[in-house]
């Protein structure tokens, strides 16, 4: 783990924004004039997706992916100039939140200027053209880190950011060189203190995958020593499995669990339920009731919450990376559904202290009913008993007793934060209506 990550990055939410698609308009300034808005959701962090222009050449879809990065050193004309992106920036800044941006740094668009420029910097195929390794990335060129001299330039580039911006969201970070985001952290730190972190790390499957074929395939536990924050992907088949019914919620609180035991006392993820290369939740998750559990879950979880734009709204669509596909802001089918004043409560739990510094474990205590507990990590001789966060998810409705006393949950009368009613623990046991529950006790 990076020795001098905060924990208190557990208690941020971060708000990723699609600039082209999240206004009709798709510029820095749209974005600019929605910022009082995106504050009003509880949002610490904003993260850009791509601001750089798109490559033309083997472009998908009209406008191309905002992956697929022409100029590293440029902003995209299609969402203003540099001055309008800065201007982004000190606006975000003086709203009390932080920016964060992509960095897009295995591959280029195959018209990009360090094609042209250093061709010798990029992986070429036994005729000698250029290519890559993942057979569906066709509009894309991967980069060669063989060469010293891309490592310049590109941490080069990222000083020149940081200026303006507060950290990176690093795409697809375990495919590049380990050594080379070590490096780029400490560089970086000499002139932007405790920038953020992010890790795009990848799931197991496509970890083994890369492995298999000679590819650079860092895990989890290398990241961690480089990034602050790292996605929970290495989780995500038993999660989209429980939703699909391949397996248990049992084996989804196991892979859980495990985390705790697998990764540094100050590990934090990314807790997401939704983004931009994934299912929107409330495509998946039909049942509005499930859906608000599955929200309070996501905020419970220990690490921090990535929320995607639109995900507020109940959005259904996710929209394309390749053409103009706006978001909509609305659930189509729901027009009423609106998840900002749930986002905005969620946000007030979020920044309790317990949840910076905890013990954390879930118990599947129904077929699809998860206790989840946060214990206040203290001194073991300490007076007093350390303080508990309890959090109880009903992901299909299940109303009724639940037996909570094994996970020395004690009795008494406590507040459900999310709504201010009372709930009772009697003999051992709690009776829920199927909505979330989150109190606080010792």
């Amino acid at each position: 783990m990076a020795k001098d990550t905060n924990k208190a990055l557990r208690n941020d939410v971060i708000y990723s924004v699609f600039v082209r698609n999240y206004s009709e308009e798709g510029t820095f300034q749209a974005v600019e004039r929605d910022l009082d808005r995106i504050k009003s959701l509880g949002v610490d962090i904003i993260w850009l997706m791509p601001i750089q222009p798109s490559g033309k050449k083997n472009r998908k879809g009209s406008l191309g992916s905002p992956y697929a990065i022409s100029d590293y050193r440029a902003v995209n004309p299609e969402f203003g100039t540099m001055e309008d992106f800065i201007r982004l920036v000190d606006a975000i800044h003086e709203k009390g939140m932080k920016c964060i941006i992509d960095v897009v740094y295995n591959h280029t668009s195959p018209d990009s200027v360090l094609s042209k420029e250093h061709p010798e910097w990029f992986f070429h195929k036994q005729d000698g053209s250029f290519g890559n390794r993942v057979g569906d990335w066709w509009d894309v060129i991967d980069l060669d880190y063989s060469d010293m001299g891309l490592w310049d330039y590109q941490i080069e580039t990222l000083k020149m950011w940081a200026k303006y911006v507060d950290g990176f969201r690093c795409d697809v970070a375990p495919m590049i060189p380990f050594d080379f985001w070590i490096r780029a952290r400490k560089e970086i730190a000499e002139i932007r203190p405790n920038a953020i972190w992010l890790a795009e790390s990848i799931e197991p499957g496509f970890l083994v995958f890369n492995r298999s074929r000679g590819l650079a395939s860092s895990s989890d536990s290398e990241m961690f020593q480089a990034f602050d924050i790292c996605y929970d992907y290495d989780i995500t088949d038993e999660f989209y499995g429980y939703l699909e019914g391949k397996n248990s919620l049992a084996e989804y609180a196991d892979a859980i669990n495990r985390q705790e035991a697998m990764y540094p006392d100050n590990y934090v993820k990314a807790r997401f339920l939704e983004n931009h290369d994934r299912l929107r939740a409330a495509f998946m998750i039909r049942d509005e009731q499930a859906l608000r559990n599955w929200t309070a879950f996501e905020y419970f979880q220990k690490g921090c919450v990535l929320l995607y734009n639109g995900q507020e709204t109940g959005c259904e669509h996710t929209p394309s990376l390749f053409d103009k596909d706006t978001i909509p802001f609305e659930n189509s089918k729901n027009k009423d559904l609106d998840f900002s004043k749930f986002f905005a409560k969620l946000y007030e739990i979020k920044k309790n202290q317990i949840f910076t510094n905890s013990s954390y474990q879930v118990f599947p205590i129904k077929s699809d009913t998860l206790l989840a507990v946060h214990i206040e990590n203290c001194d073991i001789f300490a007076k007093e008993e350390p303080a508990k966060m309890v959090g109880i998810f009903s992901f299909k409705g299940e109303k009724g007793l639940i037996e909570v006393g094994s996970k020395n949950i004690p009795d008494g009368r406590y507040k459900n934060l999310l709504t201010g009613d009372c709930v009772e623990v009697n003999m051992g046991h709690l009776c829920t209506d199927g909505e979330p529950i989150v109190f606080e006790c010792r």
